[in-house]
């Protein structure tokens, strides 16, 4: 009887606290899915999609909150000893550094949420919009870092042992700082060349540029690369640092528009009034042209041919090729049609070996 009063009280110096964990945590649970229940339908019934994104972000991070503060609460009841006390509480505190750390990064990517619904770069006249979202990317990355070290640093500094070499790491810290400063200054001047971009902006999100020969737009910017969408669908992956200290061509650096230019070598019989009544009939037909720039003119003549040349414009660098494109290819088809003629000719004198005593006459061919 001994035995089994001894097997009693132990399983129920067990159970006891085992079961007030389970109790906790389930209430826990339940308080945060009914919460979150509420505001995932409340999100719905609003327009802006901030209410979602907070509910989609924060559901993970605020279920380990509420079950910490659920433990939190039972643990006076739990009866336990010093040592389990203590240990638990160290437990609970680097949890919750772990919980708020991931709360606050989670509101990084809410407001990024809500950035990318208030300036949308799919809209028409995004310059403001490209500007603050490159901003906004650069320095998501960066709090996330910092938000990532303070974290770990301060769950470190729980432990007596980590907060007492800290102290005495303290006298070697500008040593160690010059050390550290030497063997990653390349890793620290392309951080330095992050934040840089972020503010001066040399690139923006969707900018159109040239990069290596290569055209295409700026998809992605982190503090150490930049991805470049080819128009190909390929991506182009360079070193944001590359921007910093090489030329490159930005066609949208301060307005998406563009002038776009087509070439005709033609005859010197071609009528240009004809061509530039046709290219305003071209362009007022297409939905690429924004009205501003529609002319011809001739740019040069040689011995065989003079050279044209269209300008027209268009509101983005995509509309410009299009543009060029089918005004190059209606122009040919009108000439062809109406003058083809002025198309270019080689004119050749070729001279004829008459029998002698007669005059040789030169042909015009």
């Amino acid at each position: 009887m001994l035995i089994l009063a001894d097997i009693v009280e132990v399983a129920g110096s067990f159970l006891w606290p085992a079961g007030t964990v389970v109790i906790a945590v389930a209430i826990a649970f339940v308080v945060h899915f009914i919460l979150f229940f509420v505001l995932k339908r409340m999100a719905k019934e609003t327009d802006t999609p901030l209410d979602e994104s907070l509910v989609k972000h924060f559901r993970s991070p605020m279920l380990c909150v509420t079950i910490l503060i659920a433990l939190r609460v039972v643990m006076p009841l739990l009866s336990l000893s010093e040592d389990v006390l203590t240990a638990c509480k160290q437990v609970f505190s680097l949890t919750l550094i772990a919980s708020v750390s991931w709360l606050l990064i989670k509101s990084v990517y809410v407001l990024d949420d809500y950035v990318r619904f208030r300036y949308d770069i799919r809209a028409k006249d995004n310059l403001r919009a490209r500007r603050i979202q490159t901003q906004l990317s650069v320095l998501k990355r960066l709090v996330i870092i910092v938000v990532s070290i303070i974290a770990l640093g301060t769950m470190l500094m729980t432990f007596e042992r980590v907060r007492q070499l800290g102290t005495s790491l303290l006298a070697s810290a500008g040593i160690a700082g010059l050390v550290i400063g030497f063997a990653a200054q390349k890793t620290l001047a392309t951080f330095v060349a992050g934040l840089q971009i972020a503010f001066t902006q040399p690139i923006r999100f969707d900018d159109v540029v040239i990069v290596e020969g290569e055209w295409g737009r700026i998809e992605e910017i982190t503090l150490t690369y930049v991805v470049i969408r080819i128009w190909d669908q390929r991506r182009l992956v360079v070193p944001i640092t590359y921007f910093i200290e090489k030329p490159f061509q930005n066609w949208t650096r301060t307005s998406a528009e563009m002038l776009g230019t087509i070439f005709l070598y033609v005859d010197h019989s071609v009528p240009i009034d004809a061509i530039r009544k046709r290219l305003r009939e071209i362009v007022e037909g297409s939905e690429w042209w924004d009205g501003r720039v529609c002319g011809v003119q001739v740019t040069n003549t040689t011995e065989k041919c003079i050279e044209a040349r269209a300008l027209i414009s268009s509101a983005d660098s995509s509309g410009a090729w299009e543009l060029r494109c089918l005004v190059r290819e209606k122009l040919i088809d009108f000439l062809q049609q109406n003058y083809p003629g002025s198309l270019p000719r080689f004119r050749a004198e070729v001279e004829q070996h008459n029998p002698p005593g007669t005059e040789a006459r030169p042909e015009l061919v």
